[in-house]
Protein backbone atom coordinates (compact mmCIF):
# COMPACT_ATOMS: atom_id res chain seq x y z
CA UNK A 1 0.00 0.00 0.00
CA UNK A 2 1.85 3.02 -0.90
CA UNK A 3 1.38 6.16 1.38
CA UNK A 4 -0.44 8.45 -1.31
CA UNK A 5 -3.32 5.90 -0.91
CA UNK A 6 -3.37 5.34 2.72
CA UNK A 7 -2.96 9.11 3.12
CA UNK A 8 -6.32 9.74 1.47
CA UNK A 9 -7.94 6.12 3.31
CA UNK A 10 -10.20 7.06 6.27
CA UNK A 11 -9.10 5.94 9.27
CA UNK A 12 -11.90 2.50 9.97
CA UNK A 13 -10.64 1.40 7.18
CA UNK A 14 -7.05 1.58 8.51
CA UNK A 15 -8.08 -0.17 11.29
CA UNK A 16 -10.08 -2.77 10.00
CA UNK A 17 -6.94 -3.40 8.07
CA UNK A 18 -4.77 -3.75 10.51
CA UNK A 19 -6.96 -6.41 12.97
CA UNK A 20 -7.69 -8.60 9.71
CA UNK A 21 -3.48 -8.43 9.23
CA UNK A 22 -3.19 -9.02 12.92
CA UNK A 23 -5.34 -12.01 12.24
CA UNK A 24 -3.95 -13.47 9.15
CA UNK A 25 -0.08 -13.07 10.31
CA UNK A 26 -0.07 -14.42 13.89
CA UNK A 27 3.84 -14.33 13.93
CA UNK A 28 3.75 -10.90 14.02
CA UNK A 29 3.17 -8.53 17.20
CA UNK A 30 0.64 -6.19 17.41
CA UNK A 31 3.59 -3.46 17.24
CA UNK A 32 4.80 -4.59 13.87
CA UNK A 33 1.10 -4.46 12.56
CA UNK A 34 0.90 -0.78 13.37
CA UNK A 35 4.56 -0.21 12.18
CA UNK A 36 2.85 -1.98 8.73
CA UNK A 37 -0.19 -0.03 8.45
CA UNK A 38 0.72 3.52 9.13
CA UNK A 39 3.01 6.00 7.17
CA UNK A 40 6.02 6.16 8.35
CA UNK A 41 7.14 9.42 7.19
CA UNK A 42 3.65 11.12 8.55
CA UNK A 43 3.97 14.84 8.77
CA UNK A 44 4.58 16.83 12.42
CA UNK A 45 1.44 18.30 13.30
CA UNK A 46 2.33 21.56 15.95
CA UNK A 47 -1.15 22.47 17.66
CA UNK A 48 -1.53 26.13 19.00
CA UNK A 49 0.64 26.90 21.47
CA UNK A 50 -0.17 26.80 25.46
CA UNK A 51 0.19 30.05 27.40
CA UNK A 52 -0.40 28.92 30.77
CA UNK A 53 2.67 28.52 32.16
CA UNK A 54 4.02 31.60 30.67
CA UNK A 55 0.89 33.73 32.42
CA UNK A 56 2.26 31.52 36.19
CA UNK A 57 5.87 32.54 35.30
CA UNK A 58 5.95 36.00 34.23
CA UNK A 59 1.54 37.27 35.93
CA UNK A 60 3.50 37.65 39.13
CA UNK A 61 5.99 40.63 37.46
CA UNK A 62 3.59 42.59 35.52
CA UNK A 63 1.80 45.25 37.53
CA UNK A 64 -0.62 48.08 37.24
CA UNK A 65 0.19 51.97 37.43
CA UNK A 66 -2.59 54.39 38.45
CA UNK A 67 -1.84 57.95 38.34
CA UNK A 68 -3.76 60.60 40.13
CA UNK A 69 -3.67 64.32 39.65
CA UNK A 70 -4.84 67.23 41.75
CA UNK A 71 -8.56 68.64 41.13
CA UNK A 72 -8.32 72.10 39.79
CA UNK A 73 -11.66 74.45 40.19
CA UNK A 74 -13.21 73.62 36.99
CA UNK A 75 -12.02 69.48 36.87
CA UNK A 76 -15.53 67.77 36.31
CA UNK A 77 -16.65 64.19 34.64
CA UNK A 78 -13.94 62.77 32.15
CA UNK A 79 -15.45 59.14 32.08
CA UNK A 80 -16.20 57.61 28.86
CA UNK A 81 -19.71 57.02 29.56
CA UNK A 82 -20.10 54.60 26.81
CA UNK A 83 -17.37 52.34 28.13
CA UNK A 84 -18.97 52.60 32.13
CA UNK A 85 -22.45 51.29 30.30
CA UNK A 86 -20.50 48.54 28.56
CA UNK A 87 -19.16 47.19 32.15
CA UNK A 88 -22.51 47.57 34.03
CA UNK A 89 -24.32 45.82 31.54
CA UNK A 90 -21.96 43.17 31.57
CA UNK A 91 -21.13 43.21 35.47
CA UNK A 92 -17.71 44.03 35.36
CA UNK A 93 -16.38 46.26 38.06
CA UNK A 94 -15.33 49.44 37.13
CA UNK A 95 -11.83 50.37 36.94
CA UNK A 96 -10.67 53.06 39.53
CA UNK A 97 -9.61 55.59 36.40
CA UNK A 98 -12.99 55.35 35.26
CA UNK A 99 -15.23 56.00 38.42
CA UNK A 100 -17.89 58.46 37.54
CA UNK A 101 -17.52 61.21 39.24
CA UNK A 102 -20.66 63.88 39.80
CA UNK A 103 -20.86 67.68 39.26
CA UNK A 104 -18.76 69.60 42.04
CA UNK A 105 -20.40 71.65 43.94
CA UNK A 106 -17.80 73.75 45.40
CA UNK A 107 -15.70 75.50 42.86
CA UNK A 108 -13.04 76.89 44.73
CA UNK A 109 -9.09 75.60 44.87
CA UNK A 110 -9.15 72.25 45.93
CA UNK A 111 -6.17 69.72 46.61
CA UNK A 112 -8.25 67.00 45.83
CA UNK A 113 -6.39 64.11 44.49
CA UNK A 114 -8.31 62.58 41.80
CA UNK A 115 -8.03 59.41 38.71
CA UNK A 116 -6.07 61.00 35.79
CA UNK A 117 -5.17 57.33 33.70
CA UNK A 118 -4.22 53.55 33.97
CA UNK A 119 -1.25 51.93 32.39
CA UNK A 120 1.07 48.66 32.99
CA UNK A 121 5.02 48.11 33.68
CA UNK A 122 7.10 45.17 34.80
CA UNK A 123 9.81 44.85 37.40
CA UNK A 124 13.37 45.17 36.58
CA UNK A 125 14.73 44.45 40.25
CA UNK A 126 13.98 42.20 43.44
CA UNK A 127 13.96 45.68 45.25
CA UNK A 128 10.81 47.29 43.74
CA UNK A 129 12.51 48.91 40.09
CA UNK A 130 9.76 49.00 37.59
CA UNK A 131 9.61 50.14 33.57
CA UNK A 132 7.09 51.76 31.99
CA UNK A 133 5.99 53.98 29.23
CA UNK A 134 7.34 57.48 29.63
CA UNK A 135 3.73 58.86 28.71
CA UNK A 136 2.09 56.95 30.98
CA UNK A 137 3.48 58.67 33.86
CA UNK A 138 4.72 61.99 32.38
CA UNK A 139 2.25 64.95 34.07
CA UNK A 140 1.13 62.92 37.31
CA UNK A 141 1.30 64.32 40.61
CA UNK A 142 1.35 60.62 42.46
CA UNK A 143 1.88 57.13 41.35
CA UNK A 144 -0.08 53.86 42.09
CA UNK A 145 1.46 50.46 41.93
CA UNK A 146 -0.25 47.66 42.27
CA UNK A 147 1.29 44.22 42.52
CA UNK A 148 -0.96 41.00 41.39
CA UNK A 149 -1.14 39.89 44.82
CA UNK A 150 -3.63 43.50 44.72
CA UNK A 151 -0.52 45.10 47.69
CA UNK A 152 -0.37 48.79 46.45
CA UNK A 153 2.87 51.37 46.83
CA UNK A 154 2.82 54.90 45.95
CA UNK A 155 5.95 55.17 43.63
CA UNK A 156 8.60 57.69 42.58
CA UNK A 157 10.21 58.04 39.21
CA UNK A 158 13.81 57.51 39.25
CA UNK A 159 13.54 59.13 35.13
CA UNK A 160 11.82 59.29 32.16
CA UNK A 161 12.97 59.55 28.60
CA UNK A 162 10.42 60.85 26.10
CA UNK A 163 12.00 60.82 23.12
CA UNK A 164 12.42 56.81 23.39
CA UNK A 165 8.78 56.68 25.62
CA UNK A 166 11.09 54.39 28.26
CA UNK A 167 10.32 55.62 32.35
CA UNK A 168 11.48 53.86 35.18
CA UNK A 169 9.78 54.11 38.66
CA UNK A 170 10.64 52.79 42.41
CA UNK A 171 8.77 51.81 45.08
CA UNK A 172 9.95 50.45 48.65
CA UNK A 173 9.71 46.76 48.26
CA UNK A 174 12.09 43.93 48.27
CA UNK A 175 11.73 40.44 47.58
CA UNK A 176 9.55 40.96 44.45
CA UNK A 177 9.20 38.81 41.23
CA UNK A 178 11.78 40.13 38.38
CA UNK A 179 11.02 39.26 34.82
CA UNK A 180 14.33 37.96 32.84
CA UNK A 181 15.69 40.50 29.98
CA UNK A 182 15.25 38.52 26.48
CA UNK A 183 17.86 38.57 23.45
CA UNK A 184 16.38 40.62 20.76
CA UNK A 185 18.54 39.37 18.06
CA UNK A 186 16.51 35.91 18.58
CA UNK A 187 13.20 37.43 18.17
CA UNK A 188 12.10 36.11 14.41
CA UNK A 189 9.03 37.35 12.79
CA UNK A 190 6.44 34.94 12.74
CA UNK A 191 6.79 33.60 16.34
CA UNK A 192 4.40 33.27 18.89
CA UNK A 193 5.12 36.44 21.84
CA UNK A 194 2.08 37.25 24.48
CA UNK A 195 1.16 40.44 26.31
CA UNK A 196 0.05 40.96 29.74
CA UNK A 197 -1.36 44.37 31.10
CA UNK A 198 -4.15 46.97 32.13
CA UNK A 199 -6.28 47.43 29.38
CA UNK A 200 -9.32 49.52 29.82
CA UNK A 201 -8.15 49.28 33.59
CA UNK A 202 -8.35 45.54 33.73
CA UNK A 203 -5.84 44.21 35.31
CA UNK A 204 -4.03 40.87 34.56
CA UNK A 205 -5.22 40.83 31.06
CA UNK A 206 -3.30 38.03 28.84
CA UNK A 207 -3.55 38.70 25.15
CA UNK A 208 -1.31 37.08 22.57
CA UNK A 209 -0.49 36.97 18.87
CA UNK A 210 2.87 37.13 16.39
CA UNK A 211 5.37 39.34 15.23
CA UNK A 212 4.58 41.33 12.29
CA UNK A 213 7.54 43.08 11.66
CA UNK A 214 11.08 44.55 13.58
CA UNK A 215 12.97 47.12 13.01
CA UNK A 216 9.35 49.22 11.96
CA UNK A 217 10.33 52.87 11.34
CA UNK A 218 8.31 54.89 14.11
CA UNK A 219 10.56 56.89 15.34
CA UNK A 220 14.00 58.92 15.02
CA UNK A 221 15.65 56.79 18.10
CA UNK A 222 13.63 53.69 17.90
CA UNK A 223 13.00 50.89 15.01
CA UNK A 224 9.78 49.35 16.74
CA UNK A 225 8.61 45.51 17.10
CA UNK A 226 5.34 45.05 14.93
CA UNK A 227 3.02 42.85 16.44
CA UNK A 228 -1.20 41.86 15.90
CA UNK A 229 -1.18 41.24 19.79
CA UNK A 230 -4.46 43.09 20.96
CA UNK A 231 -3.05 46.07 22.28
CA UNK A 232 -5.41 48.87 23.73
CA UNK A 233 -5.46 51.81 26.15
CA UNK A 234 -3.85 50.73 30.03
CA UNK A 235 -1.46 48.13 27.78
CA UNK A 236 1.24 51.04 27.51
CA UNK A 237 4.16 50.50 29.90
CA UNK A 238 3.18 46.11 29.77
CA UNK A 239 5.87 43.58 28.76
CA UNK A 240 5.83 41.71 25.27
CA UNK A 241 6.54 38.26 26.18
CA UNK A 242 8.71 35.27 24.06
CA UNK A 243 7.73 31.53 24.73
CA UNK A 244 10.47 31.13 26.54
CA UNK A 245 9.03 33.95 28.98
CA UNK A 246 11.64 36.48 28.22
CA UNK A 247 10.67 39.77 28.03
CA UNK A 248 11.56 41.22 24.57
CA UNK A 249 9.87 44.51 24.35
CA UNK A 250 7.68 47.10 26.32
CA UNK A 251 3.91 47.78 24.51
CA UNK A 252 4.06 51.07 23.39
CA UNK A 253 1.83 52.19 20.26
CA UNK A 254 -1.19 51.41 18.65
CA UNK A 255 -2.58 51.91 14.93
CA UNK A 256 -6.29 53.07 15.28
CA UNK A 257 -8.39 55.11 14.02
CA UNK A 258 -10.74 54.70 16.68
CA UNK A 259 -8.79 54.55 19.70
CA UNK A 260 -9.07 50.71 19.99
CA UNK A 261 -7.29 47.83 18.62
CA UNK A 262 -7.02 47.89 14.98
CA UNK A 263 -4.49 44.18 14.87
CA UNK A 264 -1.30 46.30 14.20
CA UNK A 265 0.37 47.35 17.73
CA UNK A 266 3.94 48.37 18.40
CA UNK A 267 6.55 47.62 21.06
CA UNK A 268 9.91 48.90 22.10
CA UNK A 269 12.53 46.82 21.69
CA UNK A 270 13.83 45.62 25.30
CA UNK A 271 17.84 45.94 24.27
CA UNK A 272 16.94 49.85 23.40
CA UNK A 273 14.76 50.15 26.46
CA UNK A 274 17.27 48.53 29.24
CA UNK A 275 20.45 50.72 27.53
CA UNK A 276 18.19 54.08 28.18
CA UNK A 277 17.01 53.06 31.82
CA UNK A 278 20.46 51.93 32.50
CA UNK A 279 21.26 55.87 31.98
CA UNK A 280 18.15 56.86 33.73
CA UNK A 281 18.96 54.83 36.94
CA UNK A 282 22.51 56.84 36.55
CA UNK A 283 22.07 59.86 36.14
CA UNK A 284 18.26 60.58 35.71
CA UNK A 285 18.38 61.33 32.66
CA UNK A 286 19.84 60.09 29.07
CA UNK A 287 22.39 62.22 27.28
CA UNK A 288 22.76 61.39 23.73
CA UNK A 289 25.37 62.45 20.54
CA UNK A 290 24.38 64.95 17.96
CA UNK A 291 25.95 66.66 14.70
CA UNK A 292 23.90 69.15 13.74
CA UNK A 293 22.53 68.36 10.54
CA UNK A 294 18.78 68.12 9.00
CA UNK A 295 18.44 64.59 6.72
CA UNK A 296 16.32 62.77 4.03
CA UNK A 297 15.77 59.42 2.34
CA UNK A 298 18.11 59.08 -0.40
CA UNK A 299 15.46 58.19 -3.41
CA UNK A 300 16.03 55.80 -5.79
CA UNK A 301 15.69 57.90 -8.96
CA UNK A 302 18.12 60.65 -7.38
CA UNK A 303 20.33 57.85 -6.68
CA UNK A 304 20.52 57.12 -9.88
CA UNK A 305 20.96 60.51 -11.29
CA UNK A 306 24.34 61.60 -9.02
CA UNK A 307 26.02 58.19 -10.25
CA UNK A 308 25.45 56.51 -6.24
CA UNK A 309 23.70 53.61 -7.61
CA UNK A 310 21.20 51.83 -5.14
CA UNK A 311 19.38 54.15 -3.16
CA UNK A 312 21.33 54.44 0.37
CA UNK A 313 22.73 56.69 2.94
CA UNK A 314 21.07 59.71 4.46
CA UNK A 315 20.89 62.88 2.49
CA UNK A 316 21.92 65.88 4.57
CA UNK A 317 18.92 68.76 3.42
CA UNK A 318 20.72 71.34 6.11
CA UNK A 319 23.81 72.24 8.12
CA UNK A 320 23.84 74.04 11.60
CA UNK A 321 25.85 76.92 11.64
CA UNK A 322 29.09 76.35 13.89
CA UNK A 323 27.91 72.68 14.79
CA UNK A 324 30.03 69.53 14.64
CA UNK A 325 28.78 68.57 11.33
CA UNK A 326 29.93 72.57 9.67
CA UNK A 327 33.23 72.07 11.54
CA UNK A 328 33.79 68.86 9.98
CA UNK A 329 32.81 69.68 6.34
CA UNK A 330 29.76 68.62 5.70
CA UNK A 331 27.94 70.05 2.71
CA UNK A 332 24.18 70.39 2.06
CA UNK A 333 23.39 67.52 -0.72
CA UNK A 334 25.83 65.19 1.18
CA UNK A 335 24.98 61.86 1.58
CA UNK A 336 26.09 60.57 4.36
CA UNK A 337 27.09 56.22 3.83
CA UNK A 338 29.05 55.69 7.10
CA UNK A 339 29.20 56.65 10.46
CA UNK A 340 31.85 55.28 12.57
CA UNK A 341 32.13 52.32 10.12
CA UNK A 342 28.62 51.53 10.32
CA UNK A 343 26.82 51.37 6.58
CA UNK A 344 23.49 53.55 6.55
CA UNK A 345 20.79 51.90 5.04
CA UNK A 346 17.98 54.32 5.32
CA UNK A 347 18.35 57.68 6.96
CA UNK A 348 16.98 56.81 10.23
CA UNK A 349 19.73 54.63 10.66
CA UNK A 350 21.68 58.09 11.37
CA UNK A 351 20.53 59.66 13.84
CA UNK A 352 20.35 55.78 15.96
CA UNK A 353 23.98 55.95 15.82
CA UNK A 354 24.67 59.19 16.48
CA UNK A 355 22.62 59.46 19.57
CA UNK A 356 23.62 56.30 20.61
CA UNK A 357 27.45 58.14 20.61
CA UNK A 358 28.74 59.59 23.84
CA UNK A 359 29.08 63.18 23.61
CA UNK A 360 32.84 64.24 23.16
CA UNK A 361 33.67 61.09 20.92
CA UNK A 362 35.80 61.67 18.02
CA UNK A 363 33.70 59.45 14.78
CA UNK A 364 34.47 59.17 11.37
CA UNK A 365 31.78 59.34 8.85
CA UNK A 366 31.90 58.35 4.90
CA UNK A 367 29.98 61.18 2.70
CA UNK A 368 29.08 60.75 -1.08
CA UNK A 369 29.61 64.30 -2.54
CA UNK A 370 29.65 65.02 -6.27
CA UNK A 371 30.29 61.25 -7.55
CA UNK A 372 33.12 60.54 -5.53
CA UNK A 373 33.42 59.52 -1.48
CA UNK A 374 35.11 61.90 1.30
CA UNK A 375 36.15 60.87 4.29
CA UNK A 376 35.10 63.08 7.00
CA UNK A 377 35.93 63.32 10.98
CA UNK A 378 33.98 64.61 13.48
CA UNK A 379 33.59 65.61 17.46
CA UNK A 380 30.20 64.12 18.33
CA UNK A 381 28.55 66.94 20.57
CA UNK A 382 25.99 66.45 23.23
CA UNK A 383 21.64 66.36 22.14
CA UNK A 384 20.15 69.29 23.62
CA UNK A 385 16.26 70.14 23.76
CA UNK A 386 14.91 70.94 20.47
CA UNK A 387 15.07 74.80 19.24
CA UNK A 388 12.90 76.60 17.72
CA UNK A 389 13.25 76.76 14.00
CA UNK A 390 15.26 80.33 12.84
CA UNK A 391 12.51 82.25 10.52
CA UNK A 392 14.55 83.19 7.00
CA UNK A 393 14.59 87.32 6.27
CA UNK A 394 12.95 88.86 4.06
CA UNK A 395 14.84 88.58 0.62
CA UNK A 396 16.65 91.63 -0.63
CA UNK A 397 14.78 92.74 -4.09
CA UNK A 398 16.17 89.90 -6.69
CA UNK A 399 18.52 90.87 -9.12
CA UNK A 400 18.04 91.04 -12.96
CA UNK A 401 17.02 87.56 -14.32
CA UNK A 402 19.67 86.17 -16.07
CA UNK A 403 18.49 84.01 -19.46
CA UNK A 404 20.40 81.43 -21.80
CA UNK A 405 21.11 77.89 -22.02
CA UNK A 406 18.89 77.02 -18.60
CA UNK A 407 15.67 77.99 -20.18
CA UNK A 408 16.00 75.05 -22.02
CA UNK A 409 15.52 73.15 -18.69
CA UNK A 410 12.03 75.60 -18.14
CA UNK A 411 14.39 77.36 -15.87
CA UNK A 412 14.83 81.75 -15.26
CA UNK A 413 17.33 82.38 -13.30
CA UNK A 414 19.15 85.23 -11.28
CA UNK A 415 22.40 85.98 -9.21
CA UNK A 416 22.15 85.97 -5.65
CA UNK A 417 22.68 89.21 -3.57
CA UNK A 418 25.58 89.56 -0.78
CA UNK A 419 22.76 89.34 1.94
CA UNK A 420 20.70 86.05 0.31
CA UNK A 421 24.01 84.48 0.38
CA UNK A 422 24.67 84.83 4.15
CA UNK A 423 21.15 84.22 4.56
CA UNK A 424 21.63 80.86 3.44
CA UNK A 425 24.89 80.08 5.01
CA UNK A 426 26.31 79.37 0.56
CA UNK A 427 29.35 80.51 -1.15
CA UNK A 428 27.38 80.67 -3.78
CA UNK A 429 24.21 79.21 -5.95
CA UNK A 430 21.40 81.00 -8.51
CA UNK A 431 18.12 81.66 -7.62
CA UNK A 432 15.14 80.28 -9.89
CA UNK A 433 13.22 83.41 -10.96
CA UNK A 434 10.67 80.82 -12.63
CA UNK A 435 10.20 77.54 -13.11
CA UNK A 436 8.54 75.77 -16.28
CA UNK A 437 8.21 73.05 -18.17
CA UNK A 438 10.55 70.20 -17.30
CA UNK A 439 12.00 72.34 -14.09
CA UNK A 440 7.97 72.86 -12.77
CA UNK A 441 7.74 69.05 -13.23
CA UNK A 442 10.72 68.28 -11.38
CA UNK A 443 9.42 70.25 -8.02
CA UNK A 444 11.63 73.42 -8.78
CA UNK A 445 9.52 76.56 -7.84
CA UNK A 446 10.41 80.72 -7.54
CA UNK A 447 13.25 81.44 -4.92
CA UNK A 448 14.62 78.15 -4.80
CA UNK A 449 18.38 78.38 -5.15
CA UNK A 450 20.29 75.80 -7.24
CA UNK A 451 24.03 75.11 -5.78
CA UNK A 452 24.75 72.13 -8.07
CA UNK A 453 24.04 70.69 -11.42
CA UNK A 454 24.69 66.88 -13.17
CA UNK A 455 26.97 66.88 -9.77
CA UNK A 456 28.72 70.46 -10.26
CA UNK A 457 28.71 73.29 -8.42
CA UNK A 458 27.40 76.26 -9.22
CA UNK A 459 28.68 79.62 -7.57
CA UNK A 460 27.30 81.86 -9.98
CA UNK A 461 24.70 82.17 -13.16
CA UNK A 462 27.27 82.35 -15.90
CA UNK A 463 28.55 78.79 -14.37
CA UNK A 464 25.59 77.25 -13.99
CA UNK A 465 24.68 78.04 -17.84
CA UNK A 466 28.30 76.29 -18.82
CA UNK A 467 27.50 73.63 -16.99
CA UNK A 468 23.97 73.47 -18.67
CA UNK A 469 25.55 73.62 -22.22
CA UNK A 470 27.93 70.67 -21.61
CA UNK A 471 24.69 68.65 -21.00
CA UNK A 472 23.29 65.56 -22.81
CA UNK A 473 19.74 67.36 -23.47
CA UNK A 474 18.12 63.74 -23.92
CA UNK A 475 19.39 62.63 -20.67
CA UNK A 476 17.72 63.44 -17.03
CA UNK A 477 19.74 65.53 -14.94
CA UNK A 478 20.08 66.02 -11.10
CA UNK A 479 19.82 69.41 -9.97
CA UNK A 480 20.59 69.64 -5.80
CA UNK A 481 19.31 73.50 -4.71
CA UNK A 482 18.52 75.15 -1.52
CA UNK A 483 14.65 75.79 -0.11
CA UNK A 484 14.85 78.04 2.88
CA UNK A 485 17.19 76.47 5.25
CA UNK A 486 16.56 72.55 3.77
CA UNK A 487 18.72 71.23 0.67
CA UNK A 488 17.01 68.40 -1.47
CA UNK A 489 17.96 66.95 -4.79
CA UNK A 490 15.50 66.77 -7.67
CA UNK A 491 15.58 65.27 -11.34
CA UNK A 492 14.81 67.59 -14.45
CA UNK A 493 13.62 65.19 -17.51
CA UNK A 494 13.99 66.48 -21.14
CA UNK A 495 10.64 67.68 -22.98
CA UNK A 496 9.25 64.95 -24.97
Amino acid sequence: MTLPKLARTPVSAILASAVLAAGAASLLSPQSVWAQTLPSVAPSVRGLPDFTDLVDLVGPSVVNIRTLERASADTGSSADEQMLEFFKRFGIPIPPGMTPRGPRQDRGPSDEVQPRGVGSGFILSADGLIMTNAHVVDGADELVVTLPDKREFKAKIVGADKRTDVAVVKIEATGLNAVKIGDINRLRVGEWVMAIGSPFGLENTVTAGIVSAKKRDTGDFLPFIQTDVAINPGNSGGPLINMRGEVVGINSQIYSRSGGFQGISFAIPIDEAVRVSDQLRANGRVTRGRIGVQIDQVSKEVAESIGLGQPRGALVRGVEPNSPAAKAGVEPGDIVLKFDGKEIDKSVDLPRLVGNTKPGNKSSMTVFRRGAQRELAITVAELEPDQPQRRAAAPDAPKPPVLGAAQSLGLTLAELTPAQKKELNVKGGVRVEAAEGPAARAGLREGDVIVAIANTEVASAKELETAVARLDKSRPVNVLFRRGEWAQYAVIRPQR
